[in-house]
């Protein structure tokens, strides 16, 4: 059973803009992370069920198409659902200020806007998702 930290990068929704989630996908790939890239055109249906099927620690969403307030729900209330509910969930794309708040009530653990840095946020999945319990 492997100990590096298992992440789920997904472009949900109609956006067809991948560039950002390869980018940061690759990042985390080469600090030492497992990373499932689902591709695009992802339902959050489909991006929950690749996570609990991967056995993931946490979900990264990348949104650029306006609809992050139905999709980033729709994945939180789908990992509930599924007793899921311990992955974290992280994400970033264009994402208005005025909506961040509302995002990190809803339980999403943490969203980057443009000008993130791959290391911000390879320290940040580090930090805050830490090492899954082998065993």
């Amino acid at each position: 059973m492997s100990s590096r930290i298992r992440v789920v990068v997904a472009k949900p929704g109609l956006d067809g803009h991948d560039r950002g989630a390869k980018v940061v996908a690759r990042a985390l790939r080469d600090a030492g992370m497992e990373v499932i890239y689902t591709g695009l055109h992802q339902t959050p249906e489909q991006i929950v069920e690749t996570a609990i099927q991967e056995d993931a620690d946490a979900i990264g969403l990348s949104v650029l198409s306006g609809a992050h307030m139905t999709l980033f729900r729709r994945v939180l209330e789908l990992l509930a659902e599924r007793d899921a509910a311990d992955l974290v969930v992280f994400g970033g794309g264009i994402i208005p200020d005025a909506d961040i708040p509302e995002l990190e009530r809803l339980g999403v653990a943490k969203i980057f806007t443009p000008g993130a840095t791959t290391g911000a946020i390879v320290e940040w999945v580090r930090t805050n998702v830490g090492q899954p319990v082998v065993g």
